[in-house]
């Protein structure tokens, strides 16, 4: 009990580290899906909302979120110009199936690898689907991890509140 309580505050703690207006870090190098090398700090949507997904191949709820998404992502971009960019945090061992992956699902989404894990950790992710909004100016607004059916619903709510902010 004594276990489950430490890891319900420290989750908890890594919440609030990560409160409204913190921002991406932005000099840490991850790779696309071709293989080159991209810094954090080309991460951006020109002043529009973006959603950053951390996911990786194995993670049946990364991919029913990711797949619900597609399905509205189109309305999603007309409605308030959102960009998702989707953060693989598969290893060295799995992160060869990665584009196959994306590809098979049809997902037209901005996909990265993070196979050190580097980007996971500067963001607080410790378990995946782990999905934040991020406003025009660069700054988190909001963050949730898991998926239920609905949870869409709940994302949308706050890419529609970050292209509301000016």
């Amino acid at each position: 009990m004594k276990k489950i309580l430490l890891v319900m505050v420290s989750i908890a703690l890594s919440a609030m580290a990560m409160a409204q207006n913190a921002t991406l870090p932005q000099n840490i190098t991850i790779k696309a899906l071709d293989g080159t090398t991209v810094q954090t700090s080309a991460i951006q949507n020109d002043g529009k909302p973006m959603i950053i997904s951390f996911w990786a191949t194995w993670c049946k709820p990364c991919n029913r979120e990711l797949n619900t998404i597609k399905e509205v992502y189109e309305e999603w971009q007309e409605e308030t110009g959102v960009k998702l960019v989707a953060i693989s945090i598969d290893d060295a061992r799995s992160a060869s199936r990665v584009k196959p992956h994306v590809d098979g699902n049809g997902w037209d989404y901005e996909v990265y690898i993070d196979q050190n894990q580097d980007f996971k950790r500067a963001m607080n992710v410790v378990n995946v689907p782990h999905t934040f909004v991020v406003n025009g100016k660069g700054e988190i607004v909001w963050q949730h991890t898991s998926f239920v059916e609905g949870s869409e619903e709940e994302l949308l709510e706050a890419v529609r509140k970050a292209a509301a902010e000016k």
